[in-house]
């Protein structure tokens, strides 16, 4: 099997995308490789081209939100087989042996490894992972649309599990982006009144049709006013500092934020914000494999997919600039063309 890989790279901090080969070695026995046929752009492959978080090593890779075909399996996988579709998302392997995984919670392993953390991504043509990692497709959902709900999709749905959201539950989804769009989806189907918190009033009606009840200006404190002490569950998407106080005020009592968009100014928070009511603050990364199979059920079951773009991957600069801008409606897809 030629063992050479194509895929885009960046050389340096911002720098555009450029061919590059490169050569995985052995295919590790519990590993798969994966035929890359689709890959989402979130803003997280922005942030690990920047640096912004001080982890990237050049050349990097991008690409975690992998959709296609199994083409070799290593001599210990299991359950998964040559030509079956799978998904791939942030994380790759696990180490099976800790007390996170061994409880089912390998998105918490202490040594996970991360797609495009220290090894590259799936702007390639073919790209690895743990067999536990390649979530297998189910057959109603399309190529196409599912490589967003591996990192957008599972990031929101997770925390309905782990937070224990009730039908009967107020909640609301502050950023209506690539994350927030499928938040509105998902928590509108489990049976929740929706309130969106956007900051576009050019998202109102979009947020609307995606499920929400209602829409809030997410700075606007006296349109915050107005909800104050009536949602149960608050889940924030964005990655900017936003009014945290008057959001915590319309919280009900024994209400929750939970943070899931990767804020990088510190949430400043009076004690006794939290204290009178009884409030929490929370986050949570991705899913476990389980969760992320339960997550691709429901959205058979209920028609759940991202509002798309597509891009060939041979434009993945371009698309990146158009995530960079501000104007993905509301995840990116490219569709691999490396050959």
């Amino acid at each position: 099997m030629n063992t050479t890989f194509k895929a885009l790279a960046a050389t340096a901090k911002g720098a555009k995308l450029q061919p590059f080969e490169f050569d995985p070695g052995p295919l590790r026995d519990e590993q798969v490789e994966m035929q890359v046929e689709f890959c989402g752009i979130c803003h997280s492959d922005l942030s690990m081209l920047d640096n912004e978080w001080k982890q990237t090593r050049y050349p990097f890779v991008p690409g975690h939100e992998v959709a296609g075909k199994i083409v070799a399996v290593g001599d210990h996988v299991k359950g998964l087989k040559v030509g079956q579709r799978v998904g791939l998302g942030w994380y790759s392997e696990s180490c099976m042996a800790c007390p996170q995984c061994l409880s089912g919670n390998h998105n918490l392993c202490p040594t996970a490894e991360q797609t495009i953390v220290n090894r590259h991504g799936g702007f390639a043509n073919r790209v690895r992972c743990h067999w536990a990692w390649a979530v297998p497709l189910p057959d109603a959902l399309d190529s196409a649309k599912c490589g967003p709900l591996f990192c957008g999709g599972i990031t929101v749905f997770n925390p309905i599990l782990q937070c224990g959201v009730q039908p009967t539950d107020r909640v609301g989804v502050i950023g209506i982006g690539g994350l927030g769009h499928l938040a509105l989806q998902f928590l509108s189907k489990w049976g929740c009144e929706v309130t969106a918190f956007t900051s576009s009033e050019a998202k109102r009606g979009e947020a609307l049709k995606m499920g929400a009840h209602r829409v809030v200006n997410s700075r606007d404190e006296a349109q915050l006013q107005k909800i104050a002490g009536s949602l149960n569950f608050i889940l924030c998407t964005a990655n900017v500092a936003l009014p945290w106080e008057a959001i915590l005020g319309s919280l009900a009592p024994k209400g929750r934020l939970h943070i899931v968009g990767a804020v990088l100014e510190p949430i400043p928070v009076a004690a006794f914000s939290l204290i009178v009511g009884q409030k929490g603050i929370s986050g949570s990364p991705l899913g476990s494999p389980a969760t992320t199979a339960k997550m691709l059920e429901f959205c058979t079951r209920h028609g759940i997919a991202p509002i798309t773009e597509t891009f060939p991957m041979s434009r993945a600069n371009e698309a990146l600039d158009h995530l960079r801008a501000g104007q993905a409606r509301y995840r990116i897809v490219l569709q691999n063309d490396l050959h």
